[in-house]
C-alpha cells in the first residue's frame, strides 16, 4: 500500500545521454516482459532480491542482451553479482553512469566498475519520475537532500554502503528540484537516511520547504527531538512524521550497538515532544541480538503502546552482509543460512542466544499482530493530531499485512 520507487533507477535515467529510449520496470507494480526488444538492462536490487535479480538477468542475457547489476547486495559481493551479469557497478553509480554507455557503445563495457565518491552530492539532476507508473504507488515523489549517516551502529547496511560519512546537497538545488514538483505532489518523501544529521544544515533545509506547501516525511535519529528550534521548523514546513531507529529499551544494548546516542530513558519524553509538534513516528524495534529474551517482545509491546507511538516497523535482527554483525556472525559460525531471500528482516537467517530460531519468529509475528490489531490502533492512534491521513492508512495496511503473513 505504501510502495514507492527507486529513487536510484529514476536518477540514473536523468543522467542518461540524450539518444537513449529509456523504459523503467517494476514487478511491484506490472510484469516484466522478458522478449521486449531492448539493448542494455540495468537492475538494482536490496540483498532480499538479489536471487531474483539475478533470475531476471538470466532471462535476458539469455536473448543476447547485456546486464549490468549495481546497489547494496552488488557492491557488498561484487563476485557473487558478477557470476550473474555481464557488468557490475560497486558504490555510488552516479560518476560511472555516463561511461559505463559510452563504454556500452564502443562494444567495450568493463565486468567491473568503481563509483567514485565525492566530497558532496552537487549536480545530482532532477529525477526522471514521469517515466513511472504514477498508479503502482502511493509515494512517487521521492527525492534525497543528504547522504550517509554521521552515526555509525553496527548492524546498520547505510554505513557499510557509504562509509562513515554523511554529505548534504546544496540547498539551491533542493530548491530547484521542489520547484519542479510544485503543483504536481502533495507528499513528498525525503529517502534520506539522517535528514537531521546536521542540525544546522537541516534547519536551513527546513526554511526552504517553508516555502512551499508540501507535506513531508523522512527519517531522522531521536536526537532530532533534543532541539527544539529544529523541531519547530520541521512542523511550519510541513513534517507529517518520521521514521527512526530505537533498537531497544536497554541502554547497555545500545551502547553494544555502537548507538549510544540514543538515550533509552529518554525515549518517552522525545515522543512526547515530537507529538506534541503535530508529527507522527514509525520507531524501528529489532529482536534477537543476544541480550532479547522472551519477555523483550511484551517489554517493547507494552512501551509502543503506552508511548502510543503511530506506527512501528518491529524487524528480525538481520546480518546483511558488509556489516559488522555479519561478519561476527559468520565468524562466529552463527548464520543459519545465506539464501538472501530469507535475509527480509522477518526470518531468523541465525541461531540467537536465547531461543530457537523458529520461536523469535513465532514471537515476533505475534508482536506485530499485536501492535497492528484493532484495539492497539484505536488506543495509539489520536484522531485530532494532523499525521493522522498518513498513519492510519498506514496501519490499516500493516495490519492486513501481518493478518495474511506466512513463513
Amino acid at each position: 500500500m505504501f510502495r514507492f520507487p527507486y529513487l536510484s533507477v529514476t536518477t540514473l535515467a536523468a543522467l542518461t545521454p540524450a539518444g537513449w529510449d529509456i523504459t523503467i520496470a517494476d514487478e511491484n507494480v506490472s510484469p516484466l516482459d522478458f522478449d521486449e526488444q531492448v539493448d542494455l538492462v540495468g537492475i538494482t536490487a536490496l540483498t532480499p532480491l538479489a536471487p531474483r535479480a539475478y533470475e531476471i538477468a538470466a532471462e535476458f542475457r539469455k536473448r543476447g542482451v547485456k546486464v549490468v547489476m549495481g546497489g547494496f547486495h552488488a557492491t557488498w559481493l561484487p563476485e557473487e553479482a558478477g557470476r550473474h551479469v555481464d557488468t557490475v557497478v560497486i558504490g555510488e553509480a552516479e560518476s560511472v553512469w555516463k561511461e559505463i554507455l559510452a563504454d556500452f557503445t564502443d562494444d567495450r563495457m568493463q565486468r567491473v566498475y568503481q563509483g567514485k565518491k565525492s566530497e558532496g552530492i552537487s549536480g545530482v539532476p532532477v529525477a526522471r519520475r514521469d517515466l513511472l507508473d504514477r498508479s503502482g504507488y502511493f509515494f512517487i515523489n521521492t527525492m534525497q537532500t543528504t547522504r550517509g549517516c554521521p552515526f555509525d551502529c553496527e548492524f546498520c547496511s547505510v554505513t557499510a554502503f557509504y562509509g562513515h560519512s554523511y554529505r548534504m546537497r546544496p540547498l539551491d538545488e533542493v530548491e530547484k528540484e521542489l520547484h519542479s514538483l510544485k503543483g504536481n505532489a502533495n507528499f513528498l518523501f525525503i529517502v534520506d537516511d539522517n535528514i537531521a544529521g546536521s542540525p544546522d544544515y537541516a534547519k536551513e533545509l527546513f526554511r526552504v520547504f517553508k516555502k512551499f506547501r508540501f507535506k513531508w516525511l523522512s527519517q531522522a535519529s531521536v536526537t532530532f527531538a533534543e532541539n527544539s528550534e529544529l523541531l519547530r521548523l520541521a512542523q511550519e514546513s510541513g513534517c507529517f512524521g518520521m521514521f527512526m531507529g530505537f533498537e531497544s529499551l536497554s541502554q547497555d544494548a545500545l551502547n553494544r550497538l555502537n548507538k549510544r546516542f540514543n538515550k533509552a530513558e529518554k525515549y518517552a519524553e522525545l515522543i512526547k515532544r515530537i507529538h506534541d509538534h503535530g508529527m507522527g513516528i514509525q520507531g524501528s524495534f529489532i529482536f534477537g541480538y543476544d541480550w532479547d529474551t522472551r519477555d523483550t517482545f511484551e517489554e517493547v509491546l507494552e512501551f509502543v503502546e503506552k508511548v502510543r507511538l503511530d506506527s512501528v516497523l518491529f524487524t528480525i535482527l538481520t546480518p546483511f552482509p558488509g556489516t559488522r554483525v555479519f561478519e561476527r556472525m559468520k565468524r562466529d559460525e552463527r548464520l543459519i543460512t545465506e539464501d538472501w531471500r530469507l535475509y527480509d528482516m522477518a526470518h531468523a537467517v541465525f541461531r540467537p542466544k536465547n531461543m530457537e530460531p523458529e520461536e523469535l519468529e513465532t514471537k515476533f509475528l505475534e508482536a506485530n499482530r499485536k501492535f497492528y490489531s484493532a484495539g492497539s490502533m484505536l488506543k495509539r492512534l489520536p484522531a485530532l493530531r494532523r499525521s493522522i491521513i498518513v498513519f492510519g492508512p498506514m496501519n490499516w495496511g500493516f495490519r492486513q499485512a501481518w493478518k495474511n503473513f506466512e513463513f
